[in-house]
């Protein structure tokens, strides 16, 4: 299957976007069609085989929209998820981005297209409101002002020149319909096609209102000709060009408002996009030489001084720096970068001096994949959308029905043509289908757009409804609770050797060896700035299952298990009590000797995360269960699952039978979300209602995983799902307050009320009431953007 994004223009309502997935679906290959009415594009699945982009395009088209593809090529399969930092680069030879934003992905200039569609659509926008103000306003005031005894113009009032007042009425009117006759276009044109939207409500109401404006004023010629002045004067209040004119102007003042308010939901994302730098300082030949970012290349050399923006993906070859990274993982602490770190593009260096080889261009960036992560979520749709769905599909349509009625029922219940006009174009006017298409999309825009930020990235948007739902976790041990790396954690030196004698001995002994054990070793040597090499090794044999021999200065000398040692005839004494309880704390004990006599004890441990307690213990507090599950032996995920309280611990299992685990919760009734970084959990990670991804682990986990956890730390679980309870309960208030809306305004709106209360709608408040509408859901979805999440201590 192969995918293929667009730029969609001239939809305005939920029916619009409905209409349009419709009809591409309808064709031959198409698997799947999401349309974002908040960003104004399209995503669509197909078979490159029976269908192509210019049929879609044909489609749309046909159906009275406009359609661009984004990138001006398909994209196979899912996008590349390898979100942690310099995991892994798709080298090609030596390829160049294509410059300036565009070097992040076709996905940026989608981003970036909607963000300029946008600016565009809300000056243009801005002026038409402007015109409709200047007409509109007048209009207003003229119509209304002798009602309200407002000061006009004497020759105004004067009876004999009703017609003249008319004719005012009617040509201020008339500019304003001239102004924003796109409504009336785009509105018509639907009605034509038998799929109308909110345009279509508009163009009806405000249409209805001006032809029997000119029927009145019609009827007032003929009688003046008639010498009727009397009856000429009393169709003056009666034009309703003002509720024409106003329903226009207080439409395009509530468009303004949620352009504006629509442009700010993607503002995270913008400012990513914003983040790369236009040009780079690049070593030619040892000679720094500026080059524009569009211009780089695999293997290029960057000179990063301090207060300067990294400008693409890379490995430190020279140099240290202290990186703040905020804006990208939403890091708050700065991080030390020196020889042989990664770093990507778009993060700042505070201080020091970096060289940075590129590894990582275009779509292969971070920062790409991340704006790639948070697109893909946008342009996914919620479960709980489609309820939305289903009534917009048919919210027009039932409307104008009900518009109808409403006028008929009023003129057989005795009432005047101009009341039951009234009533009919109010209940038009105050309908509001865009409150409900607007209800899910701004709020997971923004939400993903938040979580991106903070280091957590969604792959679509049913992910973080499910995850908003999610009551067990179940977390792998190595490399989710724990670092996933051994690291020494006792140094017990024997009487009368020093810790340092003790390390330098096992360094000058674990140095030819391949072994984890080995590596964590060098390492706290390395860290403690030991010199092993003072020692020479001679005989080094390395012991399958035991450790290591060799001689040191002719020495005999080994390191490794109680076996290895007892085999050699060494008694270790009271340092087996100190081994088993090391064992029994998780730990793996390494005994070193000397010409027959123990040097000490050296434990290593796959040490815990530090966060990795807080986490479980603020997963309890949402009401999570804790399951950990791992291949490793019983024992040490025994202390390992006591040391951050988990609810449970099951352990040496294969990569099948955590999966098989997941279904028995699931079986039970469980919503479970599985968190992992190997490729061992990618079974587990599919298996799970919400499979989650450590950043840093390997590239299967992470294109298995529906969420990424950047920062590699599991309090960002505790982040990510409350994120998306958050972002639920946003979309649950949105779609309350839309059906809420038309379910109450649409009766009060057809006078339903009116023989009791008393109580009626004009056209001007109901266009009122609906602008409102819609602004009030962009603006309760954008109260995301104030979220903290902070965790419980």
């Amino acid at each position: 299957m192969t995918k293929a994004k667009f730029t969609v223009s001239g939809m305005s309502c939920a029916a619009c976007a409905l209409r349009v997935e419709k009809a591409v679906r309808q064709l031959e290959g198409v698997r799947t069609a999401n349309v974002n009415l908040l960003t104004n594009s399209m995503q669509v699945e197909f078979a490159a085989d029976k269908t192509g982009v210019a049929e879609i395009i044909s489609q749309v088209d046909k159906v009275g929209y406009a359609a661009e593809e984004v990138g001006g090529r398909a994209r196979d399969g899912r996008c590349d998820s390898s979100f942690a930092g310099g995991s892994r680069s798709k080298s090609r030879g030596q390829k160049t981005s294509n410059g300036g934003p565009e070097m992040l992905s076709e996905t940026a200039e989608l981003i970036a297209k909607g963000m300029a569609g946008t600016a565009a659509e809300l000056r243009m926008t801005k002026k038409r409101l402007i015109g409709s103000a200047v007409f509109g306003l007048p209009l207003f005031y003229i119509a209304m002002g002798h009602m309200m005894h407002w000061p006009l113009p004497n020759f105004l009032l004067e009876p004999e020149n009703c017609l003249v007042f008319g004719l005012i009425q009617l040509a201020l009117s008339l500019a304003v319909c001239l102004i924003n006759r796109s409504i009336f276009l785009h509105g018509l044109k639907n009605l034509y096609y038998l799929a109308p939207n909110m345009d279509s409500l508009i163009a009806v109401g405000a249409g209805a209102a001006m032809l029997y404006g000119w029927v009145e004023l019609a009827i007032m010629g003929y009688q003046l000709g008639h010498c009727e002045l009397n009856a000429a004067v009393k169709l003056v209040s009666n034009l309703y060009f003002e509720s024409a004119g106003t329903i226009l102007l207080l439409i395009m003042l509530g468009n303004f408002l949620e352009i504006r308010a629509k442009g700010k939901s993607s503002e995270v994302i913008g400012k990513l996009v914003s983040l790369v730098p236009p040009r780079a300082t690049v070593l030619v030949d040892g000679v720094p030489t500026e080059k524009p970012v569009g211009k780089l290349g695999l293997g290029d050399i960057i000179l990063v001084k301090a207060g300067e923006v990294i400008a693409a993906d890379g490995l430190v070859v020279e140099g240290s720096g202290t990186v703040d990274e905020s804006m990208l993982t939403g890091e708050s602490l700065p991080v030390c970068r020196k020889t042989g770190d990664t770093v990507n593009g778009a993060t700042l260096n505070l201080s020091g001096y970096l060289h940075v080889k590129v590894t990582r261009l275009g779509e292969d960036s971070m920062l790409a994949q991340i704006i790639r992560a948070v697109d893909e979520a946008t342009l996914s749709k919620a479960p709980i959308a489609k309820i939305a769905d289903k009534v917009s599909g048919i919210f027009v349509p039932v409307v104008i029905g009900l518009a109808v009625l409403t006028g008929i029922g009023w003129l057989l219940a005795g009432a005047a043509a101009a009341t039951a006009l009234n009533f009919a174009i109010c209940v038009l006017v105050i309908s509001c289908p865009c409150a409900l298409g607007l209800a899910t999309p701004t709020a997971i825009t923004v939400g993903a757009g938040v979580g991106a930020g903070k280091g957590v990235l969604f792959k679509s948007a049913a992910e973080i409804e499910r995850l908003a739902k999610v009551d067990f976790a179940v977390l792998d041990k190595t490399g989710t609770i724990t670092y996933g790396r051994p690291e020494v954690t006792d140094v017990l030196p024997n009487k009368g050797v020093t810790e340092a004698e003790l390390l330098q001995l096992a360094a000058a002994l674990e140095v030819k060896s391949e072994h984890p054990l080995a590596g964590a070793i060098m390492a706290a040597a390395a860290k403690a700035k030991i010199d092993h090499t003072v020692f020479s090794l001679e005989s080094f044999v390395q012991v399958p299952g035991g450790g290591i021999k060799a001689k040191i200065q002719g020495t005999e000398c080994l390191g490794g298990n109680r076996r290895l040692l007892e085999k050699a005839g060494i008694d270790l004494g009271e340092w087996q009590a100190v081994t088993e309880s090391l064992a029994a704390a998780g730990k793996t004990p390494l005994i070193f000797s000397s010409g027959g006599v123990i040097a000490g004890v050296i434990a290593v441990a796959d040490v815990v995360k530090p966060e990795s307690a807080a986490a479980v213990k603020c997963l309890r507090h949402l009401g999570l269960a804790t399951l950990m599950i791992t291949g490793d032996n019983k024992y040490t995920a025994a202390v390992i699952g006591k040391a951050v309280e988990v609810d449970e611990v099951v352990a040496e299992v294969l990569p099948q039978e955590k999966a098989a685990r997941i279904a028995e919760l699931q079986k039970c009734g469980k919503i479970v979300i599985m968190v992992g970084d190997g490729i061992n959990d990618a079974p587990a990670l599919v298996q799970a209602d919400v499979g989650v991804a450590i950043g840093g682990g390997t590239d299967i986990a992470i294109e298995a995983a529906d969420v990424v956890l950047m920062h590699g730390k599991l309090t960002d679980l505790v982040v990510a799902v409350k994120l998306g309870r958050a972002v639920l309960r946003n979309i649950k208030e949105n779609l309350f307050w839309a059906f809420a809306y038309n379910v109450l305004g649409i009766p009060l709106a057809a006078g339903i009320f009116y023989p009791w209360t008393g109580i009626r709608l004009t056209p001007m408040l109901a266009a009122l009431a609906m602008s409102c509408s819609s602004i009030f859901v962009v603006t309760n979805a954008l109260r995301l953007r104030l979220w903290r999440g902070k965790l419980k201590k």
